[in-house]
């Protein structure tokens, strides 16, 4: 069984771990609200290996949760992904980051799930899985409204989880509607798909690698500062 880095840090979640096939071995993360992976990830990837006594060298891969999310985020975990890569001589895997948050939602057989990342406004990063977590649509960006997910729901219970379930809890109101809303993409379940990519050979190159952002980015506006 390979041994893999994990690295998630596509929302205010920083998240990393060791795993051996789809055991982790060591779980470091951090939800205070903000985004602080600039100052904490390095410093918890040196701490996974300081207490599993593994050295990076036996490393089998490294895996980076690929988006969409945060861009500033994408960009500090695929940069620290890739220097690793390039430092160790060792493959890169991407996982899909809703894909990580689906496989948090207890699904029954027929049930879906909707893993969402609040995004700007009224508007969400959303996918679909049906009870075996395979992707039954695909990731959009979508401005949630009272009719949103209309055609799931009318077939049965529908999970929706993630912070940007709560936008979707103000406006629908359909009896078959879950919400969990305290989901986060974490590197506890990247290592289930990390691990079957590893056995596939399924990597990235790692020169053109690129996070999924689904958006452009865009800044905000500078502030104005007066004497």
């Amino acid at each position: 069984m390979g041994l893999i880095l994990n690295i998630e840090t596509a929302t205010k979640n920083c998240s990393v771990s060791l795993s051996r096939g789809s055991e982790v071995i060591v779980l470091k993360e951090l939800n205070e609200g903000k985004f602080s992976h600039a100052e904490k990830l390095h410093a918890f990837i040196r701490e996974l290996f300081q207490e599993s006594a593994i050295s990076m060298h036996d490393l089998d891969a490294i895996a980076i949760s690929k988006g969409p999310g945060s861009y500033t985020g994408l960009r500090i975990g695929v940069s620290a992904a890739k220097g690793l890569c390039y430092a160790l001589e060792k493959p890169l895997i991407s996982v899909p980051t809703l894909q990580i948050m689906a496989l948090q939602v207890p699904c029954l057989k027929d049930e879906l799930v909707v893993p969402l990342l609040d995004a700007r406004r009224m508007e969400v990063y959303s996918a679909v899985f049906d009870h075996d977590y395979r992707q039954t649509r695909g990731t959009k960006a979508e401005i949630i409204d009272d009719n949103s997910f209309e055609s799931f729901l009318n077939k049965g219970i529908v999970h929706f989880a993630g912070d940007g379930a709560q936008k979707c809890m103000e406006i629908i109101k359909h009896e078959n509607a879950r919400f969990l809303t305290t989901i986060y993409p974490s590197a506890r379940e990247m290592a289930i798909v990390s691990t079957l990519k590893l056995k596939e050979a399924d990597f990235e190159d790692v020169a053109y690698f690129e996070p999924y952002y689904l958006k452009d980015f865009v800044a905000g506006k500078p502030k104005k500062f007066f004497n």
